[in-house]
């Protein structure tokens, strides 16, 4: 490690194209620091796993749900996968 860095040539996050990209994909979330139980973070992961998405997703969507959120928009994508679910319990 050197004992000083020049960033006088650096780019802001703004300039470089998939930074900006990135932001953008991250409207309407914040980030958070959160300590939660070993277990609860092993069984979302397999859970998460097993369904192939990302554990911080699945650990959205049990948030979700517990809140009563009702009003969420149905996406394309939540339409499958509640389709899929009652079509496996048939």
């Amino acid at each position: 490690m050197q004992p000083e860095y020049d960033f006088s040539k650096a780019k802001r996050a703004k300039s470089v194209p998939h930074l900006t990209k990135l932001r953008a994909s991250m409207r309407g979330k914040t980030r958070i620091t959160i300590m939660l139980d070993d277990d609860v973070i092993k069984t979302f992961r397999e859970r998460a796993q097993a369904r192939g998405i990302g554990y911080q997703t699945a650990m959205n969507e049990a948030l979700r749900s517990a809140a009563g959120a009702e009003d969420i928009p149905v996406t394309i994508k939540t339409l499958r996968e509640v389709l899929r679910k009652e079509l496996r319990s048939r």
